[in-house]
């Protein structure tokens, strides 16, 4: 996609082999355009990598953040499971809104802890809404152990945010999609693998292998799960849907 912005004219070009298009600049769809070069941009520079929350290095991008957090505290889910910890700065994240909200817990999964993350995060203030769990996340006795953890009734959402290969995200939907409450969702983070592909940070294998792909694939195959985009609860602009995200068709809602 080529891009030429005119800012005396006002004006976004957008130009394609079916000819240029022009579009205001100030408009939605300049915004949209612009928003999805920003967002290749961000990643090829790693600007999800400069954040912390409470401390922790959290690597996500941070309209991301604040949409998951508007979809928490409608859900107001129990329990809380994200697969992947890395530095832990998503899982205090989440620790916070159940602080917040004075309600829920949060359990992690990682294949590896290391040491001076699960030191940082167990002797953090909000320790006492983690729990910890580490093997890989698509071992059964894994998933088994998280299950265990779970109380009857429970209201549980689910982030999967570990390996990003089309393989590993579908078998963790089949997995974890089991534990997700109805009207809940499970949330299959960075599809925007997809886009990046061609980026310098890139592969061109993630065109298909990708946590978007599997998602799609797993709403294909369950009828009891959608594809949602999340709602805007306050929205006072001319914009109809989030611009900018690493999450693209991430949302599955569990729907029966």
């Amino acid at each position: 996609m080529k891009l030429t912005i005119d800012s005396d004219t006002r004006q976004l070009i957008r130009h394609s082999p079916d000819g240029d298009r022009v579009l205001p600049l100030y408009s939605p769809e300049a915004f949209a355009l612009l928003s999805r070069s920003w967002v290749e941009v961000g990643w090829s520079q790693k600007y999800s990598y400069t954040f912390t929350w409470l401390g922790r290095p959290v690597i996500q991008l941070p309209e991301d953040l604040v949409r998951i957090q508007e979809v928490i505290y409608r859900v107001r889910p129990d329990v809380i499971i994200e697969t992947g910890i890395a530095h832990g700065g998503s899982l205090i994240f989440y620790a916070s809104l159940c602080r917040a909200m004075g309600h829920g817990r949060v359990i992690g999964v990682d294949v590896e802890i290391r040491p001076h993350n699960r030191r940082a995060i167990e002797q953090h203030e909000l320790a006492p809404h983690i729990t910890l769990i580490e093997g890989s996340s698509t071992d059964p006795d894994v998933v088994a152990g998280v299950r265990e953890r779970i109380a009857p009734g429970e209201t549980v959402l689910v982030l999967l945010d570990s390996c990003h290969t089309r393989a590993h995200v579908l078998d963790e939907l089949r997995q974890y999609g089991t534990l997700v409450s109805v009207g809940s969702y499970i949330v299959a983070t960075d599809g925007i693998m997809e886009d990046v592909a061609s980026t310098p940070l890139g592969r061109p294998a993630w065109v298909w292998d990708n946590p978007r792909q599997a998602a799609l694939q797993f709403a294909r195959e369950h009828p009891g799960f959608e594809v949602e985009e999340p709602a805007l609860p306050f929205n006072e602009s001319p914009l109809s849907q989030r611009a900018t995200t690493y999450w693209p068709s991430a949302y599955l809602k569990r729907v029966a």
